[in-house]
């Protein structure tokens, strides 16, 4: 049976709204401790220590409809959406029927130390009903979603469509997962597994960063251009979902070294940079590909190479939820900032770094200003009577703005922000040293082109007529929003036969 084209077009706008609105909600509920305290609690039996497995394995199917729904409905992958309007439903019912004391999951013991529950009453900010309605809320509106996808879809699936089940599983998989299977407790940092600089748990994290961005090069090279921008958007949508699992996680079980929702606030260079990165691929905006390409992708590499003083860092083991978080979002981050520009939808000109260079300057102004506005309040934070004393009060380091990371000193030049201290003069020089950093990334990538340029390159395609083969196509020419598009459309043409 066939919709009317007028009815075709309400339902796609149905189908976004509703898809937006579940985006939405499951972001807010990211900000509760139970997202994603239950999936290293896994058990048989409801109870204060665990949670019913078929409850988590539910929990963790409905995330996949953070991928599947999107590329269903904003990219129209017809392999998505018959995995969602079969698969999602099932799970949403399950997880409706088993929540058992999800709701109920506190920080507020009375084993816990006074300075534990000023966090913990900070931490849990949100009420149990509204916690509720959200959690039903965004059930409903995956499920509708669902169903509008048989009216638009129909009934009829491919078979293939499920091969890429498992795919979606594994990019939505909670990383703490893992610590069913060990305690964090019985580990400390003179352990072999514990992770700190320049062991072989730092240089496997490196080769992995190598080798994913290598691959997903490899991987996508042969593709056409259409083809390499959605897989691009997807690793985009699994970037951020990954990056917000750490709201849920520094509330309930901490990371790193941090463990309230004040670390959530995207103010570390690369939490700003999963935004750009990602945005950039989906938006295919010229100045966010800059500012990605000239800031995110050395930052990100940067902190691969060091990952600052180990007395500042507590990753715990190579396999606990902090590591494998910080390896994730960082290796995806970094692929997303220099695959644009490797493939050829974006090529870097000198003129290009005025942008970033002015936004990396307000990154470094206004996480100074957040980082010491948070730590100045956090010294009046009190409950129950209690109020946090020196050594407890919060030092979110922002961008690098409070604390060095590397053991060099730097003459002090203090001013303060409300209660808090900085040191001028190291501010400056963080700016320097990372602009500088960014003109070296910068310069081996333009030392990369050369050398390609160099290198004759070999095809196995028939030769046909030249004038049959479009340099760029049409929806590519069409995704820059700057008056010299005519002149960028030329370089990229110049920089995919580079490459």
């Amino acid at each position: 049976m066939r919709i009317r084209k007028d009815k075709v077009e309400y339902i796609d706008i149905a189908l976004k709204v509703l898809t937006g609105m579940f985006l939405a909600f499951s972001f807010a509920l990211t900000f509760t401790i139970s997202d994603y305290y239950i999936f290293n609690r896994i058990g048989w039996e409801n109870s204060s220590e665990s949670f019913n497995v078929f409850f988590v394995l539910s929990q963790w199917s409905k995330k996949t409809g953070l991928l599947l729904l999107p590329l269903a409905v904003f990219y129209k992958k017809r392999s998505c959406s018959d995995i969602a309007k079969y698969l999602l439903p099932v799970f949403i019912l399950v997880s409706f029927c088993t929540f058992g004391n999800f709701f109920d999951i506190t920080k507020l013991t009375e084993n816990a130390s006074p300075a534990d529950k000023v966090y913990a009453s900070i931490n849990e900010f949100m009420p149990k009903p509204l916690h509720m309605t959200l959690f039903f809320a965004q059930g409903f509106a995956e499920l509708f979603a669902c169903a509008l996808l048989f009216v638009r879809d129909g009934y009829k699936v491919n078979a293939k469509s499920f091969v890429y089940l498992p795919f979606a599983f594994v990019a939505v998989m909670p990383l703490n997962i893992f610590e069913n299977f060990f305690d964090i407790a019985n580990f400390d940092k003179t352990h072999f597994l514990w992770f700190k600089n320049f062991t072989i748990w730092h240089f496997l994290a490196l080769a992995a960063l190598i080798a994913f961005t290598s691959g997903a090069y490899m991987f996508l090279k042969n593709k056409d251009g259409k083809s390499q921008r959605d897989y691009l958007a997807a690793a985009a949508i699994v970037l951020l979902i990954q990056y917000h699992s750490k709201d849920s996680m520094v509330m309930g079980d901490g990371y790193n070294v941090y463990h309230t929702v004040f670390a959530c606030i995207p103010l570390f260079i690369c939490n700003i940079g999963v935004y750009v990165a990602s945005f950039s691929v989906i938006m295919k905006k010229r100045v966010l590909y800059a500012i990605s390409f000239f800031v995110h992708a050395a930052g990100a590499l940067t902190v691969f190479l060091y990952f600052g003083k180990d007395e500042m860092s507590n990753y715990g083991i190579f396999c606990s939820y902090s590591i494998l978080y910080f390896c994730l979002t960082h290796c995806i981050l970094f692929a997303l900032c220099v695959l644009p520009s490797a493939l050829g939808h974006y090529k870097f000109r000198f003129k290009d770094c005025i942008v970033p260079l002015v936004y990396y300057c307000l990154v470094i102004i206004v996480a100074t200003a957040a980082s010491g506005l948070v730590s100045s309040a956090s010294m009046e934070f009190t409950y129950d009577g209690y109020t946090l004393q020196e050594g407890e009060w919060l030092t979110p380091n922002y961008a690098f703005t409070q604390i060095n990371p590397v053991p060099i000193p730097v003459y002090n030049i203090p001013f303060t922000i409300w209660r808090c201290e900085f040191n001028l003069l190291y501010l400056i020089i963080l700016y320097i040293v990372y602009v500088g950093i960014f003109w070296i990334f910068t310069g081996g990538y333009y030392a990369f082109l050369a050398i390609r340029k160099k290198i004759p390159v070999r095809t196995t395609q028939p030769a046909v007529p030249e004038v049959a083969i479009p340099l760029l196509s049409e929806e590519t020419a069409m995704t820059y929003d700057t008056p010299e598009g005519k002149e960028q459309t030329d370089e990229n043409t110049q920089n995919e036969n580079a490459l």
